[in-house]
């Protein structure tokens, strides 16, 4: 078989140039490229036909998360894994909502990173135990899906919006996460506001929790 074709997006140049060695002792990948910000990241998952993208979240320019939504738009047979710090809700699920096949600490042990490499390359999906946990957590609360008739008036981007809100996530954290300025996602919340006719942030998030957005209890 040919080696897994892996780009490392990261803009902290110690963790890829260790990243790097440890990949290149493995004769089943092949470290393909670097890209330093996220729309490096999209320009060379494509130009280099990268099997797996190993994503962190925080990438100067666009963020990891709106990286791997517009390198799915375009290849969606790349295979996105997340290698980051960050472990908070909003980030676990904005990234699985986004298509990333698997979301792993950069504090985790190197087999652990090299078998999450392995899965997510062969098709299947892997998380650090932390964030598994966080996961079934949230899958064995029994919520239903959340249809869309639930809230019919709000576009797919204000329904992402409302439920990072929903999360518990601030208007700073919703830009870092989907690459905005804090002044466009100010906007956004005053439109979901009005639509959903609510007086403040607050009501805004209970409503939504009472649909089953966001995974907490109010």
């Amino acid at each position: 078989m040919d080696p897994l074709r892996v780009l490392i997006a990261d803009d902290h140049t110690l963790f890829c140039y260790g990243m790097r060695g440890l990949l290149a002792t493995q004769p089943d990948i092949e470290v393909v490229g670097e890209a330093k910000t996220g729309d490096e990241a999209v320009r060379l998952a494509g130009e280099l036909k990268a099997d797996v993208v190993l994503m962190d979240i925080k990438m100067p320019g666009v963020s990891g998360i709106e990286a791997t939504r517009r390198i799915l738009a375009d290849h969606p047979r790349v295979r996105i894994l997340m290698v980051t710090m960050f472990e908070d809700d909003a980030s676990v699920f904005t990234a699985m909502r986004t298509g990333a096949r698997g979301y792993v600490l950069k504090d985790a042990d190197k087999d652990d990173v090299l078998g999450a490499i392995r899965t997510v390359g062969r098709g299947g999906a892997v998380f650090s135990p932390s964030i598994a946990a966080r996961l079934v957590d949230f899958f064995t609360t029994g919520r239903p899906a959340v249809p869309r008739e639930a809230f019919p008036t709000l576009t797919d981007r204000e329904r992402e919006m409302l439920h990072l809100m929903a999360q518990g996530a601030s208007n700073a954290e919703i830009a870092r996460l989907l690459s905005l300025s804090s002044k466009t996602v100010a906007n956004y919340v005053s439109n979901i506001l009005h639509k959903l006719q609510v007086a403040d942030r607050k009501e805004a998030v209970l409503r939504a929790r009472e649909a089953g957005l966001g995974g907490k209890e109010a």
